[in-house]
């Protein structure tokens, strides 16, 4: 059997069993994954179709607007020897609100360490598997997630703890 000449129908073919749904806006492709094969489906992409360079790992959050309420999104670039060969896709992973959490894809692509963190931080997104799962942005004991949408802003009692803290450890 021949694969497809177009580069998405051999994306498709190579990860049809992990796709949910796709979409494309503005000439970009985004295919909606299976969380429970995001490490396999991102293997897939990275070693058999050239998508070396994991560009980031961000969430969104939709509260109430939609469910599922979270969304981990992977932006995938792969570089090929000519301008036209370039090309970048999008995977999303659907997270329920309650304990959210997903694979790590650390073990394909190094750099997402940094990048889960940051989700990790900011969204309250666990990443299973990662080799370091401290905060990266907050303080270590900052019990908020300030980019979630129901993250009260007027709410100063965490920063206060973590800054009262901070200023006692350096007196001592």
């Amino acid at each position: 059997m021949t694969s497809p000449a177009d580069p998405v129908d051999q994306i498709r073919e190579k990860i049809s069993g992990y796709i949910l749904s796709e979409s494309t806006f503005r000439e970009e492709i985004t295919f909606t994954v299976k969380a429970e094969s995001i490490v396999e489906c991102c293997s897939l992409l990275k070693n058999t179709l050239g998508f070396t360079y994991l560009v980031d790992v961000t969430v969104v959050d939709y509260l109430t607007v939609k469910f599922p309420r979270y969304e981990v999104v992977y932006l995938l670039h792969r570089f090929g020897e000519n301008y036209e060969e370039n090309l970048k896709i999008r995977l999303k992973a659907a997270l329920e609100q309650d304990n959210p959490a997903i694979d790590s894809v650390t073990s394909v692509w190094s750099g997402a360490n940094w990048l889960e963190r940051e989700a990790y931080d900011m969204f309250g997104i666990t990443f299973r598997g990662h080799p370091d799962p401290r905060r990266i942005l907050m303080p270590d004991d900052y019990d908020q997630f300030p980019l979630r949408k129901d993250f009260d802003v007027r709410d100063r009692e965490s920063s206060k703890r973590c800054f009262e803290r901070a200023l006692d450890e350096g007196l001592e």
